[in-house]
């Protein structure tokens, strides 16, 4: 049976667990820079209750914000990958979920050698409360006989309380499952391919799984033929062949803390690179970029400094020129002189498949001068080893 894990309302959850006092407020996390151009990230659901939603500049609910009470977080990505990492720890110790593995920074999946029903709830609500006795962080469970019936099964965990965080999706429960999720919510169908599918009459999940293999063939990706056969019950993804993972990180804990910004930059640059080589190899794009810099939390006798800033891109890319472009202007905004930071990362969000993507008619030439170089580097870096080809923020 495989099992996927899935927090809710993450980044305002972290808040909660490690602010008290937050408990049963209305608690919304931006990337508030100070000067109110940020936007909503995540809210709580009694944030959720007021209308708000995320992807609002704050600007626009500034006066609503203070009228209802809301707390408003500033976003701490450090914070949130520790409490990330805490919780594959305690799961890991666990040993009850097997292959237990960290998808996203509030997402895991993992497998469990049980097929009865009420033993697969029983042992996953064992981890689900492990996971709030150590973290206080709610989480909502998915089981099925596939990753993507498991995510459908967790859909189902979070908005119906019945369930109470907890859903088992059997065989004989498969069809009405699939018959109220819409096809734009299945696990790797994307925007793109919602429009094709449902312009072929194809709505729900069930209408998809249904579909004949020619027709799905012809409107979907080989990652969508995937998808079709889990919505049938026929194991398909491996996580290492999954396109189109949420986000794709990388930060570090430098042994030696850096104070200038060009200090600063030259860690952001491998890591931008490292993270937009992952991309090109599983044939996705990014839209959306992240990067925090923190100084050293347990250094009390230092001047403390926690920052991030994310950005929407005008159109996916997977091009390390312009990621690194994006990323030097993000540090600009985001760097203080007079701290000494301790760590830094950069989060690659809103990933798609290069496959079928939209190019600008005015930019494709460049478009595809610009990829021919990512080919040519990436194989210099394979063949002679990583940063022999590098770029400059």
């Amino acid at each position: 049976m495989y099992v996927h894990i899935d927090c809710n309302s993450y980044f305002a959850s972290c808040e909660i667990a490690t602010r008290p006092g937050l408990e049963g407020k209305p608690v919304v996390v931006a990337n508030d820079d100070g000067n109110g151009t940020g936007v909503i990230l995540a809210l709580s659901a009694e944030a959720k209750a007021l209308g708000l939603k995320r992807g609002i500049p704050l600007f626009k609910v500034r006066d609503k914000l203070k009228a209802d009470g809301v707390v408003v977080c500033k976003a701490d990505h450090y914070k949130y990958r520790s409490i990330s990492e805490n919780i594959m720890q305690c799961v890991l110790e666990q040993g009850i979920v097997q292959d237990f593995v960290q998808y996203s920074v509030d997402e895991f999946f993992g497998t469990l050698p049980v097929e009865e029903p009420a033993e697969v709830r029983r042992y996953v609500t064992m981890v689900k409360d492990l996971i709030w006795e150590q973290n206080h962080i709610p989480v909502g469970c998915g089981c099925s006989q596939t990753y993507t019936l498991a995510k459908v099964a967790t859909h189902f965990a979070k908005h119906y309380r019945g369930y109470r965080g907890v859903c088992v999706l059997t065989p004989d429960k498969r069809e009405r499952a699939l018959s109220l999720l819409k096809v734009g919510d299945v696990w790797g169908v994307g925007r793109q391919n919602r429009r094709h599918l449902e312009g072929a009459g194809i709505v729900t999940a069930l209408d998809l799984a249904n579909a004949g293999q020619e027709m799905v063939s012809r409107l979907l990706n080989t990652a969508g033929m995937r998808t079709w056969n889990e919505l049938r019950g026929i194991p398909a993804v491996t996580l290492s062949n999954h396109e189109r993972q949420k986000s794709i990180s990388h930060s570090h804990s430098f042994p030696v803390m850096i104070t200038d910004r060009e200090g600063l930059a030259s860690e952001l640059r491998s890591f931008v690179s490292r993270c937009a080589t992952t991309l090109r190899r599983q044939g996705s794009l990014c839209s959306m970029v992240t990067v925090f810099v923190n100084t050293n939390r347990y250094r009390d006798d230092l001047p403390q400094y926690n920052n991030g800033v994310s950005v929407r891109l005008a159109k996916p890319t997977a091009d390390t020129t312009e990621l690194l472009h994006t990323v030097g202007n993000m540090l600009d905004q985001i760097y203080r002189k007079g701290y000494q930071y301790k760590r830094a990362g950069v989060i690659l969000g809103g990933i798609v498949s290069d496959e079928g993507h939209q190019l600008d008619l005015f930019t494709v030439e460049a478009d595809e001068r610009r990829r021919r170089l990512m080919e040519v580097a990436d194989g210099i870096n394979r063949r002679f080893g990583r940063n022999s080809v590098a770029f400059g923020i």
